[in-house]
């Protein structure tokens, strides 16, 4: 049976149908009264050492801990590299653990000691570890320098404290400080210069003394 002319559709037809509908039955100015959620902002304060100094800061609560030592405290030695917690170029050291500042909040750690790579040393008294490191050339560009120390020091003392990791073949043994240890401990930090052989040789260098 042949189909009446008024009952056929085409695709066009169809959306320009639906959209009407949808106008006509939208309510007035809905979209302008719509709220913009990305603007609203909740503010909070929080309080922390960083490098031995107190700092109070009222931040967006969505602020990482990152983005307040760079952006609040213009401490830029942490470096923002993958932002997703890969590269390892933004760590530092929070109550003398290592920590990927780009993925946690900065309100979370109220109250914490934090330590950046400007607190480690400075040019003219360098930390143990950052005299190792130019010692043996281990950097290039230098971008991911930074987390690599941070991560380095806390490495050894993770070490020192008998932390296991997954090169451990005891876990009721003390870990040694050995490559084989610093590198699976390291392997959160990378360097795409390729300088690890040179970063495991400082490294290991430091973690001599402290064996």
């Amino acid at each position: 049976m042949e189909k009446p002319k008024d009952f056929e559709l085409s695709r066009r037809g169809v959306m320009v149908g639906a959209a009407s509908i949808a106008a006509t039955r939208a309510p007035p100015n809905s979209f302008a009264q719509a709220p913009n959620i990305a603007r609203v902002a909740s503010l909070s304060e929080v309080s922390f050492s960083v490098n031995g100094i107190n700092r109070v800061l009222e931040l967006d609560t969505r602020t990482t801990l990152l983005d307040a030592l760079r952006e609040h405290l213009h401490l830029t030695g942490p470096k923002k590299g993958c932002d997703q917690g890969q590269c390892g170029a933004c760590t530092v050291i929070v109550g003398g653990r290592r920590v990927a500042s780009c993925l946690t909040l900065a309100l979370t750690h109220d109250g914490d000691t934090i330590t950046t790579i400007e607190g480690l040393g400075t040019p003219q008294n360098l930390h143990p570890m950052q005299a190792a490191f130019v010692k043996h050339d281990g950097f290039q560009c230098g971008y991911c320098t930074p987390g690599q120390i941070c991560s380095a020091v806390a490495v050894l003392d993770e070490i020192k404290g008998g932390v296991p990791s997954h090169v451990t073949a005891d876990l009721t043994a003390a870990p040694e400080f050995t490559p084989a240890e610093l590198r699976e401990r390291l392997s959160g930090n990378i360097c795409r210069c390729g300088a690890y052989s040179n970063i495991i040789d400082a490294v290991t260098e430091v973690a001599g003394r402290k064996a």
